[in-house]
């Protein structure tokens, strides 16, 4: 029978032990004993499924990817110790030297340093696309481009990518596409509809949803995936088991905390759009928003980020963020409280003023990850915070 998305989250979990818990326990174990010779050599050998060793598979981490297996409508996946891991390992199991990637510029900082400062180690060259290019986007590709990757929506600047338009382009060419969904989670929009081969998500945001443990987690073809498992069973960049217990149990409360945190974000962004001290907002279910008509299309709701743009350049953007009092000043997002980051001199910081302005990181560029606190209180901050520039 199939479920709905809610019940899948609750009601997914690993088979109960002898004790017959209602809550799946904490597996907190680096290894699993079998009862004889025989069984150990067939384990091994991958002639029978059971835990072995958690570096390779352990119930926590099990349940936590049956879980965004199914939200995403994937066929097999992997947990990892970080986001980062996560993409990283992608990567690197299904490169080889010589491979050619294209993908949007608009990426996070430290994918962006991925491309262009380790992967040509190994010959493997990135071409990029911006998010207003994508008729450019098959010119880049090349006899030699193997993937192509990108985040919708995007850090920080909250662009939204045409997910059914660049799913075809990908099928034309036959190239592997990768998208990260970090930010929509798969509560919101589920890449693989749209013609994703992997997902890709950093579960310490909105998965975890309350700051307190570190995650990753790749999913899509079971092909593609095997081989992204091996490489990851071989070089260790698993997730732990406390970590998988914690990020399965969040996943129950995901579909109400994405609704209350994407209504706060819409109040947000419409309080943002009338103020005197902001010279842009965006916003993916604003209508002013450059891409809407997309994001309404793909998305079931606006998400939790908003991106604005202080008048007044660095200075004032300095000074917005020193004025805060109730809200936080992190480089998280996705949590239960709301998050205020500078993109320019935090998590793009390490870009050059030329990069970042080419994705459209202004120097008072602000983005917010609004939280679960009363709307009042955080729009209350927000503006006081404005008005002390």
């Amino acid at each position: 029978m199939s479920k709905h998305f809610e019940t899948e989250a609750i009601r997914t979990q690993t088979e109960r032990s002898q004790f017959s818990e209602h809550s799946t326990p904490l597996y907190v174990t680096s290894s699993f004993v079998f009862d004889d010779a025989e069984e150990m050599r067939a384990s091994f050998a991958e002639e029978k499924q059971r835990n072995l060793y958690s570096r390779f598979t352990n119930p926590n981490t099990t349940e936590f990817v049956d879980k965004i297996v199914k939200m995403e409508g994937a066929e097999a996946g992997y947990a990892f110790a970080t986001g980062m891991s996560a993409i990283f390992t992608t990567f690197a199991a299904l490169l080889s030297a010589g491979d050619h990637v294209v993908s949007c510029r608009s990426v996070f900082g430290s994918t962006h340093n991925m491309f262009t400062k380790y992967l040509p180690k190994w010959n493997i060259e990135t071409s990029y696309f911006k998010v207003d290019e994508v008729d450019l986007l098959e010119s880049l590709i090349k006899e030699n481009t193997k993937i192509l990757y990108i985040e919708s929506p995007t850090n920080p600047g909250v662009d939204i990518l045409d997910l059914e338009l660049i799913g075809k382009i990908c099928k034309k060419h036959n190239l592997i596409y990768v998208v990260d969904n970090c930010f929509a989670t798969p509560y919101i929009q589920q890449p693989i509809k749209f013609g994703a081969d992997l997902v890709i998500h950093s579960a310490t945001k909105l998965i975890d949803g309350q700051g307190r443990v570190l995650g990753g987690v790749t999913v899509g073809k079971a092909d593609l995936m095997r081989e992204i498992y091996l490489f990851a069973r071989n070089t260790g960049p698993a997730m732990s088991p406390f970590n998988a217990w914690v990020l399965s149990k969040s996943l129950e409360t995901l579909s109400v905390r994405v609704e209350q945190h994407a209504k706060n974000a819409k109040k947000l962004a419409k309080f943002l759009e009338k103020s005197e001290h902001v010279k842009m907002v965006k916003y993916p279910f604003l209508k002013s928003h450059p891409q809407y008509k997309v994001a309404k299309k793909q998305m079931k709701l606006g998400g939790n980020i908003v991106a604005f743009e202080i008048k007044g350049g660095l200075e004032a953007g300095r000074k917005f963020l020193d004025n805060i009092k109730m809200c936080s000043l992190s480089a998280n997002l996705g949590d239960t409280r709301t998050i205020v980051t500078h993109p320019s001199s935090t998590t793009h910081g390490r870009l050059s003023e030329e990069d970042r302005l080419e994705v459209g990181i202004t120097n008072g560029l602000v983005r917010i990850s609004v939280g679960l606190e009363n709307i009042t209180d955080i729009i209350a901050d927000i503006k006081q915070a404005l008005q002390s520039n």
